[in-house]
């Protein structure tokens, strides 16, 4: 069994319209619900082999949140510039070429593609992955190269409007 934890950045600040996109920040309600989110996914029993980030500022910022929830170095989380600006083919072919030796992997990254990405392996659609949510998906597979809509399937969906009264 694999499982793999794709996760949307945090929500990120337009305070500096100078900024390119890469470099957004994260802003407050981003700086609370990553550490919350990340806490949350630890309760669950998530005990990831390995992080995978989009190297836009505010995805490895909500990444270095998990990483510290997970006793995980910064310095291990692997940047992939093919998360950003990705489509969900390009999200399944990272997956795909993960090591057999990961059994559970989180994957950093944005919409609309991980919305997309987790709607071909639910059954019932999920209209929007928001900032900081977290799909879960499971796959009764041995190999990384086997994880499609056949062998994989969400098993869970936590976002944090499930938990707190956003202004």
């Amino acid at each position: 069994m694999k499982k793999l934890y794709i996760i949307r950045h945090a929500k990120s600040s337009w305070a500096n319209p100078t900024l390119t996109d890469r470099k957004r920040p994260l802003n407050k309600r981003g700086f609370r619900d990553a550490p919350f989110m990340a806490k949350l996914l630890l309760k669950t029993g998530a005990s990831p082999d390995l992080l995978v980030s989009s190297p836009a500022k505010r995805a490895f910022t909500t990444a270095s949140f998990f990483a510290e929830a997970f006793e995980i170095p910064v310095d291990d989380i692997r940047k992939d510039s093919n998360i950003y600006d990705a489509f969900p083919s390009d999200i399944v072919d990272i997956v795909q070429s993960l090591s057999d030796d990961l059994v559970e992997v989180c994957v950093f990254g944005h919409n609309p593609t991980f919305t997309s990405f987790a709607n071909k392996y639910n059954d019932q659609p999920i209209m929007n992955v928001p900032t900081c949510g977290i799909v879960v998906v499971e796959a009764e597979i041995d190999h990384w190269k086997d994880f499609n809509p056949s062998t994989a399937s969400v098993v869970a969906f936590h976002y944090p409007k499930q938990y707190f009264k956003h202004k």
